[in-house]
């Protein structure tokens, strides 16, 4: 056993061998048994759903396994999908807006789990994270003005910048000994060079996984109010860190980011309810959440889904249960990959997943250009993967894996890839 700690919480995993499949009966946590079963599979197809229905429409086969968007193949906590079913019965859907319960249900869940004490009037509620960045930058930038973000990372922050007629400008994540990390010269000088006035950050990572570390967030923190350069935090992954990493909310950190900053949060990831569409944005600077608010309300959004707002009650008040042994099961996915990797496919690397349930593998081994490399992992592997290319040049040659699914599946996924590999050497 490893020991997997996460905040307040630490629980024991068990280390996969890549020749036998867990038993569900035989995860514990602590001393209790596991109340969830993660090991079923369902059958997602004719839900209208994204990662699932649409092959055709993307050019994918019709029997490939799904792994690229990120949301999980399990149901979502009991009391969710009881609360929704309430909310269903009542009948009339009607304009719905929160009230005291949910801005404590947020309230409670950051300062138990982070530390970090909120006040509902920071709340700025939206359709989902992606929606929210692209109103911070209208609110808080100009056309043309220059907006920085570190590559390869989560595809939407490029296109909202460029959508919205700004200037793209990248601080390119450094690759060393299987480790990324930050250049801050580099970081620095474009923010100077550039007249950088908006700073997206990733927390945790995505693709690459990396758990910023407190001294991490605090350099490019002061670096960014040295040249009074506000941030946007994404931060909708923090629920899921490994080992042991911890997750640092960046505003928590001093007085000074918490009004030099814009934190994106959101039960989606967590609770995979992203179709559900509700992010929580917390701006502490009133003169910054005056502005946000006014971006917003020029794009008509008036009320959010009655059934979103309620699916975060449930979530932030009751979930936790089902997160603590799901992040067991994750870490399992996460640890049944490394050594399946390592012992079947040694030419490719995994990068360390510190956080979140998307794994990032470096292919660049396998000596194939981009389109070789694609038709190898859907045509003949049958896999649909994100191509590293999608997050920026310094992504090319990298694959990104979705691990939230069944270790069946996940066993199934790699076995095809092991073959398909195979058959070309």
């Amino acid at each position: 056993y490893r020991f997997v700690t996460r905040s307040k919480v630490s629980y024991p995993l068990r280390l996969y061998k890549t020749g036998k499949d867990p038993d569900p009966v035989s995860r514990i946590i602590g001393n209790k048994q596991m109340k969830y079963n993660f090991d079923e599979i369902i059958d997602r197809r004719g839900t209208m759903s994204i990662k699932y229905d649409f092959t055709s429409e993307k050019g994918m086969r019709e029997d490939v396994i799904p792994m690229w968007v990120a949301d999980m193949d399990f149901p979502a906590p009991r009391p969710v999908i009881e609360r929704l079913l309430q909310v269903a019965a009542h009948g009339i859907f009607g304009y719905s807006e929160a009230k005291t319960e949910y801005y404590r249900a947020v309230q409670d869940w950051y300062e138990k789990h982070f530390n970090w004490h909120t006040e509902p009037s920071w709340l700025v509620r939206t359709p989902g994270v992606v929606f929210a960045i692209n109103c911070a930058i209208r609110a808080f930038t100009n056309e043309g003005d220059a907006v920085l973000i570190q590559p390869p990372v989560y595809y939407p922050f490029r296109l909202a910048i460029q959508n919205n007629a700004r200037t793209l400008v990248t601080n390119p994540l450094l690759l060393k000994d299987g480790h990324y990390e930050i250049d801050f010269a580099d970081f620095e000088e474009k923010i100077r060079q550039n007249h950088v006035k908006l700073f997206i950050l990733c927390s945790p990572h995505n693709p690459v996984g990396r758990v910023w570390k407190e001294w991490e967030l605090r350099r490019m923190a002061d670096i960014c109010i040295r040249h009074d350069v506000l941030i946007i935090s994404d931060e909708i992954h923090s629920d899921f860190v490994w080992d042991q990493h911890t997750h640092h909310m960046l505003a928590s950190l001093d007085e000074r980011y918490l009004q030099n900053s814009v934190t994106a949060t959101a039960p989606s990831k967590t609770f995979n309810i992203a179709g559900l569409q509700v992010s929580n944005i917390l701006i502490p600077n009133p003169q910054l959440r005056a502005r946000y608010q006014k971006s917003i309300d020029q794009t008509g959004l008036d009320s959010l889904n009655v059934f979103g707002l309620n699916a975060c009650i449930a979530a932030y008040t009751q979930g936790e249960e089902w997160l603590t042994q799901l992040k067991a099961y994750l870490a399992g996915n996460i640890s049944f990959m490394q050594q399946y990797l390592q012992e079947n496919l040694p030419q490719l690397k995994m990068i360390p997943t510190e956080g979140t349930y998307l794994t990032w593998v470096d292919f660049r081994e396998l000596g194939l250009s981009e389109s070789e490399r694609e038709d190898l992992i859907i045509n003949d592997a049958g896999l649909w993967l994100d191509s590293g290319a999608m997050f920026g040049s310094e992504g090319e040659g990298f694959e990104r894996f979705n691990i939230a699914c069944p270790r069946s599946i996940l066993k199934q996924a790699l076995e095809q890839l092991k073959d398909a590999i195979q058959e070309k050497e």
